[in-house]
Formats: C-alpha cells, structure tokens, sequence
C-alpha cells in the first residue's frame, strides 16, 4: 500500500465536514497532519483518490494528492500520528 498525502485549501467552510467524512470513509487508515492535510493508506493512484473527491470542491478550492515516500521528516503534536507515518511508510 501507499502511502498519499491529501492536502486542500477550501473557500467555503460548509465543504469541509462532507469532504473529511467522504475522506474518512474511503480511507479507513489515515493520520491528520494539520488543519487541512491528511496521510491515507490506500491501494488507490493518486488520481483516483482525487477524482474521488473533486465532487466535492468548488471551483475556488485547491486540494493535491501526493505520493508520500522516505526519507520524511516532521514534528506533530500528538505521538500516535508520527507512529502512524513510521509504520505506514
């Protein structure tokens, strides 16, 4: 499995609960990194996972599907969220 980083940028908040439940929902093991960047396990491309939640973005918002691979490096609040990216990846 990859390991795919989402991150997104949207203009109208009322987006944002639909787009984190279609996220949780698709992707039963992901992390949060930050207020809007989430890592997900996923057997999905990138595109596909995109494709996935495009419906849900206005024409205004960003969002970016990338394939995350070691080395990594980063700092997070909560410990179970660095454990998470260390035996996902």
């Amino acid at each position: 499995m990859a390991v795919l980083l989402i991150t997104y940028d949207l203009n109208n908040e009322t987006k944002r609960p639909p787009l984190l439940q279609t996220l949780k929902d698709l992707f039963p093991a992901w992390a949060r990194l930050s207020e809007s960047s989430y890592a997900v396990s996923t057997d999905l491309p990138p595109e596909q996972v995109y494709n996935a939640l495009a419906p849900l973005l206005d024409a205004d918002d960003n969002c970016f599907v990338i394939t995350l691979n070691r080395p990594w490096w980063g700092r997070a609040q909560q410990d179970d969220v660095m454990e998470w990216l260390k035996g996902a990846l």
